[in-house]
């Protein structure tokens, strides 16, 4: 490679790491999809698998996991009673049961996981829930798949 080129080259990279670095800072603000989502859980699902439950548990509620912790999206994970074995925004929710929670609107949304997941292998489900970026109650809709005795669940907020 030529001087001109190392040039053209140089110019090229700091250009495209100057886009990046500002296309990273707006997509921080930007919440995740529903594509993302589907994709987060099954990276879950597929970690779990590979690595067993106790890692991958632990991995899921380590918040500086960018695997599992994205903006707004994060994984739980809940057995098929309702217990809750990890959670991406809430360890003191692990070990407990949730089988009877409600959300704002009165829906038992875990109780409606739990029947979906000894039904289905994947699924949707709608509810309303804290929103981490604006600590607001807002819709959500979480796309889950059933691992053994559990789901595996991720959600979106919806705008």
């Amino acid at each position: 490679m030529n001087r001109m080129q190392a040039s053209k080259l140089a110019v090229a990279l700091c250009v495209a790491a100057f886009a990046g670095a500002t296309w990273a800072a707006a997509a921080a603000d930007t919440p995740a999809t529903a594509k993302e989502a589907e994709a987060m859980v099954k990276k879950g699902v597929a970690y779990i698998k590979a690595h067993g439950k106790d890692k991958g548990y632990a991995e899921i509620i380590n918040r500086d996991n960018k695997d599992f912790h994205d903006r707004d999206l994060y994984l739980a994970v809940h057995k098929l009673d309702g217990t809750c074995v990890a959670h991406g925004t809430n360890e003191k929710m692990v070990g407990k049961n949730f089988i009877e929670m409600k959300d704002i609107d009165g829906k038992e949304y875990i109780k409606e996981r739990v029947e979906l997941g000894k039904a289905k292998t994947s699924f949707y489900t709608d509810y309303k829930f804290p929103n981490p970026m604006t600590k607001k109650i807002e819709a959500k809709t979480a796309y889950c798949e059933r691992l053994d005795d559990t789901v595996v669940c991720g959600g979106v907020y919806k705008k």
